[in-house]
């Protein structure tokens, strides 16, 4: 199966080409050239954008692929899981798209940086697809992929659903806004899978270890991090349930 590309923002972007363009000729001024500049940088962008090389294609040897700066056949071996991912929906906002993560198995020789994180084991993880650039809808790339990957394909788009139903979605999944100045992601997103983890399945010393670990003190403020206040409150309220008796679980929300 051989993914297409979705270029519906080629059309914008030579828009803006042509707007800019058309004020950088007919209108001299410091404004309008200042318009037609950002115009211009913007149009080119996109289109540029849109137009750049791009190959998926899945097969019973692996995935051939020119994304995410890697422009060769990463063959089923090299790849420990592959995972369709969905992020929950902050309040208000419109759904995310599902979006593609590879983990890369033992012995892999993929060296890119793994931004991304397993939803399902929490493994640093490379982002290969937003599947909102291809024409195929995601319920297509997710029947391919269970059929030629070897069980290496895991939908986490289920689980999340599953999760809605009751309350623990909010504990599995906590959504943070990214702010100017805010937590460093990555410590964030490592201190939270670990709170998480011990209030599953740790014990009662695990839970009191970790509760303690949960002072956003200790958290580095980065240029573009998540909302301090958002993540102060997470972490209050899963220290709040990590002290609580195992038998007797309460779940922060």
């Amino acid at each position: 199966m051989e993914l297409r590309r979705n270029r519906r923002s080629l059309a914008p972007g030579v828009l803006l080409l042509a707007f800019g363009l058309s004020l950088l000729l007919g209108s001299p001024g410091m404004g309008t050239s200042a318009l037609a500049g950002a115009a211009l940088l913007t149009g080119g962008w996109i289109t540029a954008r849109s137009l750049r090389p791009f190959r998926f294609r899945i097969g019973p040897d692996g995935l051939d692929l020119r994304v995410a700066r890697l422009n060769r056949l990463v063959s089923w071996a090299e790849i420990g899981a592959i995972v369709l991912d969905q992020p929950a929906r902050a309040a208000g906002a419109t759904p995310p798209t599902p979006s593609l993560l590879l983990v890369p198995g033992v012995g892999s020789t993929i060296d890119r940086p793994l931004t991304g994180r397993s939803p399902v084991d929490g493994r640093p993880a490379l982002v290969l697809l937003d599947l909102a650039d291809v024409r195929e809808s995601a319920d297509e790339v997710a029947a391919e992929l269970t059929r030629v990957s070897g069980g290496r394909f895991t939908d986490a788009r289920q689980g999340r659903a599953e999760s809605r139903q009751g309350e623990p979605e909010v504990v599995a999944e906590p959504v943070f806004d990214t702010a100017l100045r805010g937590y460093e992601k990555r410590m964030v997103d490592d201190l939270v899978l670990r709170g998480l983890d011990v209030l599953a399945s740790g014990t009662a010393a695990q839970r009191q270890e970790v509760s303690a670990e949960l002072d956003p003190t200790t958290l580095t403020v980065a240029l573009r991090g998540y909302d301090m206040g958002q993540v102060d409150a997470f972490l209050e309220r899963l220290a709040a349930a990590l002290a609580n008796e195992p038998d007797q679980p309460e779940q922060p929300r």
